[in-house]
């Protein structure tokens, strides 16, 4: 973790005078007051709903030792000007808690993100896609963990404030770290790699997600390809095989190319894939001449690209079978789609994480293939611009495939309604609700023993409340 002096140094330009930074590390760098503790570094943001700067004393009375600040704050605390170079340093040690005064806050954190980085012979492997993003950056950092002492970004902190934020709790005890790399615009990768450094880069797939803000698919291609383009020639890019977009992306890389995929024309390919529904899943890997038998917790046959895709960084990375394997095999690394005990002996499968039309299909066949009274309650798919309608009518298509009931949640969602019941399902089938607390209110009507119930749709919908709503209670 970066300590208060290193943090000096990356703001100021230079080193602090001998004696006047206590030598202390920061336990940990908080964006939320309320997860501030003893010996954490607080930096105020200022964001479209509040300002980090209203909170200052609040994280100072958790334990926060010091804190970047723009703008001088009225507590009774020192306040360090860092926006005057060369500094003024003074004669006297810091006292805590202190206020390190910048320009901007969000460049700070990235500045000291930055040099901390480079302070560390730590290799770093990046991972973007349009789908699979966070579950592949789990797998991949179970997998490394094996061999080495790896650091991963927390949950989905894959932007410009979540990657920095990770990168400071570097420490000196780690040799790998797995970055999961986010975007909604263009340079956006480009400017995480440029704080970052990685020498690996995943790419999972390039589907119309965040098409509202992208414009076109292949815009969306060429945002998502900043992360190869910026490994260097020693590096390596592990691409997707299937994707057609992500396979082209190695015109766009000095770095070597590695493919992974079910085409036999990949580096690592994997074949026999058959679904054991809620043990998860069971396939054949292909590398070279070995031929390796695997069966992995992670649920659906979409799930064999995520750990293809961890498997080869393993390879890369010179890790045996038996540890690549013990690594795709750790259970903590499902952060989607995972199972849960609903009301009255039903089964939840909780994919409340996001959601886009790609993913939402590979869910529905995760459903299809359990057994069981079939109930899909999906919600709004937002962000996808001119795809929205087209994407929504695909998943009622699928929807009708393998759903016994429908149920739906926004106005968005209303499309996957229609497109069912113009395929014929039986319209006592199909239920469509503005909220989710009259979704949540009908399941708990309808459930039965037996019965399996995915629950789907974008983050803005926060269809987790109809999960709680109908899990059961110990």
């Amino acid at each position: 973790m970066i300590g208060l002096r290193e943090l000096f140094e990356a703001l100021a330009g230079e080193k602090p005078p001998e004696g006047i930074i206590p030598p202390i590390r920061f336990s940990k760098a908080v964006i939320d007051s309320r997860l501030a503790e003893e010996g954490s570094l607080f930096i105020a943001l200022k964001g479209e709903n509040t300002d980090g700067h209203l909170f200052i004393q609040e994280a100072f009375d958790r334990g926060a030792i010091a804190a970047l600040v723009e703008k001088a704050p009225d507590l009774p605390c020192q306040t360090f000007d860092l926006r005057v170079k060369p500094v003024r340093w003074p004669e006297e040690r810091i006292k805590l808690p202190v206020c390190l005064l910048v320009p901007e806050t969000l460049k700070a954190l990235q500045e000291a993100a930055a040099f901390w980085r480079r302070q560390h012979m730590v290799k770093v492997i990046g991972v973007t896609g349009s789908v699979g993003k966070t579950t592949t950056k789990e797998l991949i950092a179970s997998v490394l963990s094996r061999g080495f002492r790896t650091l991963k970004s927390y949950g989905n902190y894959n932007n410009e404030i979540g990657l920095p934020l990770t990168l400071l709790h570097l420490g000196p005890e780690h040799e790998r770290v797995v970055l999961e790399m986010g975007m909604y615009a263009l340079g956006e990768i480009a400017l995480l790699a440029e704080i970052a450094l990685p020498a690996i880069g995943v790419v999972t797939c390039v589907e119309p997600v965040h098409l509202e803000r992208l414009g076109t698919i292949e815009r969306i291609a060429q945002a998502k390809a900043e992360l190869v383009e910026a490994l260097p020639p020693d590096g390596v890019a592990v691409l997707n095989y299937d994707d057609e977009r992500v396979r082209a992306m190695k015109d766009k890389t000095k770095a070597r190319v590695f493919y992974y995929g079910l085409d036999p024309q990949a580096d690592l390919w994997a074949d026999d894939i058959q679904s054991e529904g809620l043990a998860g899943v069971r396939f054949r890997f292909h590398y070279g001449r070995e031929v390796i038998h695997a069966r992995i917790p992670l649920l659906g046959r979409h799930s064999v690209h995520t750990a293809l895709a961890a498997a080869a960084v393993g390879l890369v990375e010179g890790l045996s079978w038996g540890e690549i394997m013990a690594g795709l095999k750790d259970t903590s690394a499902q952060v989607r789609l995972m199972a849960v005990k609903g009301i009255r002996d039903s089964t939840i499968l909780d994919d409340t994480y996001n959601a886009s039309p790609p993913s939402t299909l590979a869910a529905l066949s995760v459903l299809g293939e359990l057994p069981g009274r079939r109930i899909a309650v999906l919600g709004d798919m937002l962000e996808l611009g001119s795809y929205e309608e087209e994407g929504h009518r695909k998943v009622g298509r699928k929807a009708v495939e393998v759903a016994s009931i429908l149920i739906t949640v926004g106005p968005r969602a209303r499309i996957i309604a229609q497109e069912a019941l113009s395929c014929g399902m039986p319209p006592d089938k199909v239920h469509s609700f503005e909220s989710r607390e009259e979704a949540a209110a009908f399941l708990l009507e309808i459930l039965e023993p037996g019965d399996v119930v995915l629950v789907k749709g974008s983050r803005a919908m926060r269809m987790e409340e109809i999960v709680k709503a109908i899990m059961a209670r110990d």
